[in-house]
């Protein structure tokens, strides 16, 4: 039932504080296939290498930046990179401590306690891996379990079609399309957003915990059963 206030008007439901909800913080985010980690320039060799092995450059399609022929040009982007604070990049190490992408928290509202997960550009070596899912569950936890905010927000190119595939997976809920949000590399961009909220996350990160156990991994390293956020 929908509260009321004296004068008979709907309010929504008491939110608990305190706020502003705490930045989140320059540090390491360990995990059990790999960890994040802050970017450091001194990634910046590791990860134009991961980058530039790939079949073909369709991975910075629908990034702001990019593609860098050279590392050089790479190393620029991460030392400016490396200094923000909104967004705050880290880098995605696996198990041998290899840099193989990254990932930004990035329009922080510590006020309203919303924040959104972008930059995203994991390199070929980790797509489609327990550690590219684990990386989005660990900065889930972090915003969630450690800091408290109540929103989490993720958006992307309305054309970017496996960026929207994989929100969903990692149970993002979409909440509509916004016309010519912005530009970039010289074109339009309507902007789709998604969202998983506090109330969501409970049922989210048991199910992030299920998936990521050992146990739900065959002899050929293939999941059992797959993430069901939905």
């Amino acid at each position: 039932m929908t509260r009321q206030n004296d004068h008979g008007q709907p309010i929504g439901d008491p939110v608990p504080g305190p706020f502003p909800r705490p930045r989140p913080p320059r540090s390491e985010m360990p995990g059990r296939y790999g960890r994040l980690v802050p970017l450091d320039p001194a990634h910046a060799p590791a990860l134009h290498a991961a980058y530039a092995s790939a079949p073909d450059g369709r991975g910075w399609t629908y990034l702001p930046n990019g593609p860098y022929e050279r590392e050089e040009d790479y190393t620029d982007w991460v030392v400016g990179a490396a200094q923000s604070d909104d967004p705050l990049h880290f880098t995605v190490l696996d198990a041998d401590n290899r840099p193989l992408g990254t990932a930004s928290f990035l329009r922080i509202d510590p006020g309203a306690g919303v924040i959104e997960v972008g930059f995203i550009n994991f390199s070929h070596l980790m797509q489609r891996s327990r550690l590219s899912t684990e990386a989005m569950f660990l900065m889930m936890a972090r915003a969630f379990d450690e800091l408290g905010y109540r929103r989490y927000e993720w958006k992307c190119d309305a054309l970017n079609a496996p960026s929207i595939a994989a929100a969903k997976r990692l149970g993002f809920t979409y909440e509509g399309t916004f016309r010519q949000a912005t530009h970039y590399k010289g074109r339009n961009r309507d902007t789709a957003w998604f969202s998983i909220i506090d109330s969501e996350w409970p049922a989210i990160r048991a199910e992030f915990t299920r998936w990521l156990d050992p146990a739900n991994f065959n002899a050929e390293d293939r999941q059992v059963t797959p993430l069901r956020t939905r």
